[in-house]
């Protein structure tokens, strides 16, 4: 079984196409057809199940596919450490809420770069579960995202805390006001938010029936649609603060057992922590409020 064959296998049940997985990894549909057939011959069972859209992951391929990620990761990991010579380099791979990325990363990802030139730094964003999915797949090295997180696969460590607030258009002074909207929408990030999960959460506890959300991948987008009263949303404070200022949306406060969360750092326990990540995680350590 070869690893190149693994990352075939990989790409394609991503994508759910042979086309599509060739055109990721820069071949033709051919090769990455042949690849599975082969594969499949070596193990004795069928990966895919082929339809008209493309291709199905069959239960055979789901067992197999945890551990793609696994193996392609150690063997990174053993490339790194073969060159890790204390210095600072190399790729770092993260993954981070979009809020989080606004709030508070922004400048100490800035300065990280300056600090440590040779370490290529890449960032994506997403929900807590699907960062999740992506550091358990090996797709990221680490990520930051809300508590609470129960992974046997995860180490997990408190790096920020978070007041949510429930965000409305100016034009609503109160909680209860929102007894009064006929068709209360909530405007949030696609499904796997934690934010979200609590925003269903606190609405469903005041009574509060809501009409299907409107999903944004953008924080300017949700800000701007609340602004304009369309829907309303639970966010980190900071990330609404300036909006509030210049009043184009207003802040309600939730008592702290609705409005506390924790951003937590997560990572394999099995995967190696390189010198960019020491370096990364002793930055944004020295960074953060210390308590009293």
């Amino acid at each position: 079984m070869d690893v190149s064959d693994l990352r075939v296998f990989e790409a394609v049940s991503r994508h759910g196409s042979m086309n599509r997985a060739a055109q990721e990894l820069h071949t033709v549909q051919s090769n990455v057809t042949a690849r599975i057939r082969a594969l499949e011959e070596e193990l004795g069972v069928s990966l895919f199940q082929r339809h008209a859209r493309g291709v199905s992951t069959t239960p055979a391929g789901q067992r197999i596919l945890p551990f793609v990620g696994r193996i392609t990761k150690l063997l990174a990991d053993a490339r790194t450490a073969a060159h890790d010579d204390g210095s600072p380099g190399g790729t770092l791979s993260i993954g981070s809420l979009e809020t989080t990325t606004a709030l508070r990363l922004s400048p100490l990802l800035g300065q990280f770069a300056k600090t440590y030139p040779q370490v290529r730094l890449v960032v994506t964003t997403g929900t807590t579960r699907r960062l999740i999915d992506d550091v358990v797949s090996c797709r990221v090295e680490a990520a930051f995202v809300a508590g609470p997180v129960s992974h046997p696969d995860l180490d997990h460590e408190v790096i920020f805390r978070e007041e949510l607030v429930l965000v409305t258009t100016p034009a609503i002074h109160t909680m209860e006001d929102l007894i009064e909207i006929a068709d209360l929408k909530t405007i949030v990030f696609q499904i796997g938010c934690s934010y979200r999960q609590r925003l269903e959460s606190l609405l469903a506890d005041m009574g509060l029936v809501t009409s299907k959300p409107l999903e944004f991948g953008s924080l300017d987008t949700i800000i701007s649609c609340v602004s304009a009263g369309v829907g309303v949303t639970l966010l980190p404070r900071g990330v609404v603060t300036a909006a509030a200022a210049e009043g184009r949306v207003a802040i309600h406060e939730l008592p702290p057992e609705r409005s506390l969360v924790d951003t937590l750092f997560v990572r394999r326990k099995d995967a190696y922590t390189s010198s960019a990540m020491t370096a990364l995680l002793d930055m944004i350590r020295s960074a953060r409020p210390r308590a009293g």
